[in-house]
């Protein structure tokens, strides 16, 4: 379809400062997955900015859709496409962990046949497509090849008055805290336990002191089972944490270990951040574009990270005494990057200039 064309078809379908007042975000996510997590915190922007939300695209008045990753409803983005209505797609990083370990066939079979609808979505249905990093950007166009169309990279943010540092919260003297937060530790990544695991015990053996490791997330019982046998670290579950509990044991840790890898923009590390908690972690994914300067320390993965190896942990435990013997220091640098670089208030902007272009 021409531009032309479908201009007046969308200045029909919806005209005037009436545009800006509703948008469609799809699909509708539940849990404390990634894009459940990001939806949740860009509806709850909008709504203070007297945006309405609706999960009807064809809803009377509704001026563009989002579509945070995929939704398997074609045939309602396919009528908005005939409308002229503006489609915008948020794309994640791709499943890839189940063509590398076994995941059960029908973990394998969703996950191909999501990456599927994402990739169909982002050819022939969004008019402009937002990464959430470098990192997504260059894996989508690596494997489903480029596109003449508009993209943005535009990485996660949180609210910084919400997410921030407490003076009464500190991390213990008596012992080296370690985070490690994630959705959840299914669909394969449960090997990042192991990383974290013996990253710990590597923290312990180099410094001589107690370590705590807090795992907070969705956790198999069968997985606690097989990572709950004794080990030197005290290891504490800790289940899905609520937001408060999160900023809680961000602030009280010395530094917060990001699991994944190949993470897209992993929002435990962003929040991680903007309470000042330094971030150790793989050079992998696209952590190089988040971690800068002194917000934390990154190192080589030490084997093929693409097939899972075992990592360098003891590099990896070099690198977190170095942030225990200046707390003070990467701590602030840790705020400062969240302050410059992840403001929600600024990524919410972005993505309205995008849904709603003047």
């Amino acid at each position: 379809m021409d531009r032309q064309p479908r201009e007046l078809l969308r200045q029909s379908w919806i005209t005037g400062s009436d545009r800006l007042r509703k948008l469609c975000v799809l699909p509708v996510y539940y849990g404390v997955s990634g894009p459940a997590s990001f939806r949740t915190r860009f509806i709850q922007s909008l709504n203070t900015r007297g945006i309405e939300v609706v999960t009807n695209p064809l809803s009377e008045g509704c001026g563009a859709v989002l579509v945070i990753g995929g939704t398997r409803r074609l045939d309602a983005l396919w009528r908005c496409k005939t409308k002229g209505m503006r489609i915008i797609q948020r794309l994640d990083g791709m499943n890839w962990i189940h063509r590398i370990r076994w995941t059960g066939v029908r973990h394998f079979l969703r996950s191909e046949v999501n990456n599927l609808i994402l990739a169909w979505i982002r050819r022939f249905f969004a008019d402009e497509i937002i990464y959430q990093s470098r990192y997504v950007y260059e894996r989508w166009n690596e494997r489903f090849g480029g596109l003449r169309k508009k993209s943005t990279v535009i990485h996660n943010g949180v609210d910084l008055s919400f997410f921030k540092p407490s003076a009464d919260l500190t991390p213990p003297s008596d012992r080296v805290r370690i985070a490690c937060v994630e959705g959840n530790w299914r669909g394969g990544h449960e090997i990042s336990l192991r990383n974290a695991v013996l990253f710990a015990e590597a923290v312990q053996r180099i410094t001589l002191k107690p370590v705590e490791l807090v795992i907070a997330g969705k956790v198999d019982a069968g997985v606690r089972e097989k990572w709950g046998e004794p080990h030197k670290i005290d290891l504490h579950w800790a289940g899905v944490l609520p937001t408060e509990e999160v900023i809680r044991l961000d602030c009280t840790a010395h530094f917060f270990f990001s699991a994944e890898v190949n993470a897209p923009c992993p929002n435990s590390v962003i929040e991680a951040l903007a309470c000042g908690c330094p971030v150790v972690a793989f050079r992998t994914g696209s952590l190089p574009e988040l971690v800068v300067g002194d917000a934390g320390r990154l190192v080589p993965y030490g084997s093929s990270y693409a097939w899972l190896g075992a990592p360098d942990v003891d590099k990896l435990a070099l690198a977190a005494v170095e942030i225990l013997s200046d707390q003070d220091r990467f701590r602030q640098a840790a705020r400062a990057r969240a302050e410059a670089a992840f403001d929600l208030a600024q990524v919410v902007q972005r993505y309205l200039e995008i849904c709603f272009p003047s």
